[in-house]
């Protein structure tokens, strides 16, 4: 594949206990407009609802190269330095990242542009709910000769949105080295992430069972468990005030 398409990171930080609201404010009001002014596009911050201490972010870049001048141009700019002394003593963990690719690896990527478009994570309205699925697999999701990526567009991804649950990301993993090594990412997963949104949790809750219990489910379960290694990884998120649109 040409390195001409967008690449996105998933990152989940542990945050010192306590300490995520303190630290949400602080990416919020320092690093959110200032990464996007180098040329990043930050598409969401994120509270976990089942884990008090983390925090979950999603950044994207044009491609690779980007990703590449971009990172350095933040990291080793004023902001970065400015901040970073107040930042780092509120981490515990901040190498739980993944690096991610649209299925198809062409623009428009991955639905979750449309997703901010239609205002998903306008500062002021209802926060709303996020709700990211990570399977794991047995096999590469993107791999032509499985081809999971496009049994979940063409056979999952219709049922799930019957059930009143638009799917707004799907992605799977960027194969390209790391090219900004200070940073670690996770190498070599069998992953696919996939988004979804509700009004809140009580909401999600009843439009997945719903989901779940559909006989259109039933029809696909089979394939969907046994291309799995184990359970998903499901994060409940809670959009931070900074997850606008640009």
């Amino acid at each position: 594949m040409a390195d001409d398409h967008p690449v996105y990171e998933l990152r989940q930080y542990k945050i010192v206990k306590g300490e995520r609201d303190r630290f949400m404010r602080l990416f919020d009001a320092a690093f959110v407009d200032s990464q996007e002014a180098v040329g990043m596009r930050l598409y969401g911050q994120f509270a976990d609802l089942d884990d008090p201490d983390r925090f979950v972010w999603i950044r994207g870049f044009d491609d690779m190269a980007g990703r590449e001048r971009t990172l350095n141009e933040f990291y080793f700019g004023p902001v970065w330095q400015a901040h970073r002394d107040e930042a780092n003593p509120l981490l515990v963990d901040n190498d739980n990242v993944l690096l991610l690719r649209s299925p198809s690896g062409r623009t428009p990527p991955a639905r979750i542009d449309a997703a901010r478009a239609s205002g998903l994570f306008d500062r002021g309205a209802a926060p709303g709910l996020v709700v990211l699925h990570l399977c794991t697999l047995w096999k590469d999701p993107a791999d032509p000769e499985d081809g999971f990526a496009r049994f979940f567009e063409h056979k999952v991804a219709p049922v799930i949105e019957a059930a009143g649950l638009p799917v707004i990301g799907s992605f799977v993993p960027e194969r390209s080295p790391n090219n900004f090594p200070r940073l670690p990412v996770r190498e070599g997963e069998k992953v696919f992430v996939w988004m979804t949104r509700a009004a809140d949790a009580d909401d999600w809750a009843i439009r997945w069972s719903a989901c779940r219990h559909s006989p259109a489910w039933r029809a696909i379960e089979p394939r969907w468990r046994d291309a799995q290694e184990r359970s998903p990884q499901i994060l409940r998120l809670r959009p931070g005030v900074a997850s606008v649109p640009r």
